[in-house]
């Protein structure tokens, strides 16, 4: 079953765009990297997850994901649309069961990549402040302004202090005032055991 390729779309940069939220010119200048991290992931470690102690890896002629480009592809795709596994796997030819190990694969592949060439998303405020160089607050304001695309001018001494995460909007919600349903009560049982035959 025949699958998606980077080279079906390269020629179309809108398509890649679209897929992976990168330019073309962007998304080959991360294959290296990325092929890079994915080499010394795989000279430790198998696909099935087990530690690498026999073979090297080795690209088969039926790979699924033959190239580092398909490679990718694959995981900014996935990234980027959330799609189903099994879409994503019939997408690029190949069965969920398959396309599962390819993305625990690949996930931590790309998150090395992106961290080698200090890329990585932040997780934080002040982790923001330090690769904006500027403070805290201004950190803060870009954040919330990031949709528009404006960024504060950077400045010298950007704190360092702790300060909660950059997306906030995962806090526990407040406690629900629906009714409790009472799951096992005698008359529930009782009535349960009189239609049963």
């Amino acid at each position: 079953m025949a699958g998606l390729r980077f080279k079906d779309i390269e020629s179309k940069p809108f398509v890649v765009l679209d897929m992976t939220s990168l330019m073309p010119e962007e998304f080959r200048a991360l294959v290296e990297p990325f092929e890079a991290a994915f080499q010394a992931h795989m000279s430790k470690w198998r696909l099935d997850g087990s530690p690498r102690t026999a073979r090297s890896y080795t690209t088969y002629k039926n790979c699924p994901l033959p190239t580092p480009e398909d490679r990718l592809l694959f995981v900014l795709a996935y990234l980027k649309n959330n799609p189903l596994q099994t879409m994503h796997g019939c997408t690029f030819g190949m069965p969920q069961c398959k396309t599962n190990v390819w993305i625990h694969v690949l996930l931590p592949v790309l998150q090395r990549a992106l961290e080698n060439l200090e890329m990585a998303p932040t997780r934080s405020i002040a982790e923001l402040a330090r690769r904006l160089n500027v403070t805290i607050e201004q950190a803060g304001e870009a954040a919330e302004a990031s949709d528009q695309g404006a960024l504060p001018e950077p400045q010298q001494g950007a704190g360092s202090e702790d300060v909660p995460p950059l997306f906030v909007t995962m806090a526990p919600s407040e406690a629900s005032r629906a009714p409790r349903t009472r799951m096992i009560r005698s008359s529930i049982t009782a009535a349960r055991k009189r239609n049963t035959p």
